[in-house]
């Protein structure tokens, strides 16, 4: 384990942390260069967020990192950003699967290019068994359209006689959302000095810790990680109990 990590990481470390990497652009503008090359350093920033979780034993990590959105932007950003991430998810596939972490993704495949979707199908079936680290990357996700699926999907098996509204549960409609039977999160960080969910895992995060970090996604490290993980470790976690 590496220094940063090794000194006084608290326990029990969170099973799931889900990130809102938020930031890439501001830092391009602080530094004075292309909003391309933040978001080139914001994939170095999530590599070593992975490497880091791993070293842990963290087993669930989710990265939100594109928006429905995010089709907002300009067509030249949008297309910038598919083009990183053909390049991440390919030059990264092998680097994964021998450290045995299984890739999943989650939100709409409609609107992304043809080669992209095969891309991604193509990284979750070679990495199907992997058992160290389940790294879910949300894109083209909004939680908001995860709800209403789900919900239009139970409604669909009431209409067909398959269940009862009055017998519907919540685990009903967790297991019909895009995250499925993955734990809900513990720990959900968000960089760049934003206080908000942006329609990120609102379902599932409903007792998560949030922890938001002034700094910017390029800059995230191990060590802050740790920094979020020290603050999560003295929470006291009730689940609406008492003490």
């Amino acid at each position: 384990m590496s220094q940063v990590l090794e000194k006084t990481v608290p326990s029990p470390l969170p099973r799931h942390i889900a990130i809102i990497m938020d930031g890439n652009r501001r830092w391009a503008r602080q530094n004075n260069v292309p909003r391309l090359a933040g978001h080139k350093k914001g994939i170095e920033a999530a590599r070593r967020c992975v490497e880091a979780c791993l070293e842990l034993g963290i087993e669930n990590l989710t990265l939100y990192a594109f928006s429905s959105e995010n089709w907002k932007r300009s067509k030249e950003e949008v297309d910038s950003l598919f083009g990183l991430l053909r390049l991440y998810v390919g030059n990264e596939l092998e680097r994964m699967h021998k450290s045995d972490v299984r890739l999943k993704f989650i939100g709409s495949r409609e609107n992304l290019p043809a080669d992209i979707v095969a891309l991604l199908d193509k990284a979750e079936t070679a990495t199907a068994n992997n058992g160290k680290l389940l790294l879910t990357t949300a894109i083209n996700y909004g939680s908001h359209g995860e709800i209403l699926k789900a919900v239009r999907d139970l409604a669909s098996k009431a209409m067909a006689g398959l269940l009862r509204p009055e017998d519907i549960t919540e685990e009903d409609i967790s297991d019909s959302l895009e995250t499925g039977t993955t734990p809900d999160p513990d720990l959900v960080i968000r960089t760049g000095g934003e206080k908000r969910l942006s329609n990120f895992l609102l379902w599932q995060s409903a007792y998560a810790e949030l922890v938001f970090l002034d700094d910017y996604w390029p800059e995230f490290d191990g060590g802050l990680l740790k920094k979020a993980l020290d603050e999560f470790g003295a929470r006291d976690r009730r689940y609406g109990a008492r003490d």
